[in-house]
């Protein structure tokens, strides 16, 4: 679905052919009380799930951002072909990470169409969720591709490469919200409703409903 919009102008349409992963872990967990990128879900920790979604996908390279707890969480990512990417800013927050994920994919490569930002702590994240944010992008042009869930679009979301520069300039803990509720303004958004993504483990109440789920659900 492709969000339309006021009069702004339109970026110019592209069609993503080579694109990149850049998946936050490098935060905290504060509230959790423990790094939540190593809580185990279905057997395996949070971040080890994200990234093998990721490498699943036809995404080249899959960067993982660590942080706060990169020297516990780097050896549980040891025999996974990703990119670490190590932020040592991430008590400013989540823009600090995206714009580490994202110097580390440029050099990585120039020539990339997009990235895809994606964070550890969403147990619904898969890889058909990344197929499926491609493929809307594919079919519509749009310069940013957002999954909706609980009313909102967030991440994760692919940004094609005009909107780097806008990304390398984020700051603070806001993430980079504001920069698709921008393309939703120029009408250069569309989104993929995701509702499996509403499910994100920040605390230990969260952790426990989600483990004690029936195990059909998603």
């Amino acid at each position: 679905m492709t969000l339309s919009a006021n009069s702004a102008a339109r970026p110019a349409r592209v069609t993503v052919a080579r694109w990149g992963v850049v998946l936050l872990a490098a935060g905290q967990s504060a509230r959790m009380g423990q790094p939540k990128q190593l809580l185990h879900v279905d057997g395996r920790p949070l971040v080890v799930r994200a990234a093998e979604a990721a490498l699943a996908s036809d995404a080249w390279p899959v960067i993982v951002v660590v942080g706060a707890h990169a020297t516990r969480v780097k050896p549980a990512l040891v025999r996974h072909p990703v990119l670490l990417a190590e932020n040592p800013a991430w008590e400013e927050g989540m823009a600090s990470s995206i714009r580490t994920g994202l110097a580390t994919l440029e050099c990585f490569s120039r020539t990339i169409d997009g990235v895809v930002v994606a964070l550890c702590d969403q147990p619904g994240f898969s890889t058909d969720s990344l197929r499926l944010l491609v493929q809307q992008q594919r079919e519509t042009g749009a310069g940013i591709v957002a999954a909706r869930y609980l009313n909102r679009l967030g991440a994760p979301a692919l940004f094609t490469r005009c909107y780097f520069p806008a990304l390398h300039a984020l700051n603070g803990d806001e993430g980079a919200r504001h920069v698709i509720v921008s393309a939703v303004d120029a009408s250069d958004a569309a989104e993929v409703p995701l509702p499996e993504l509403g499910v994100d483990l920040d605390t230990p109440e969260d952790y426990r409903q989600h483990l004690a789920r029936p195990q059909d659900t998603p």
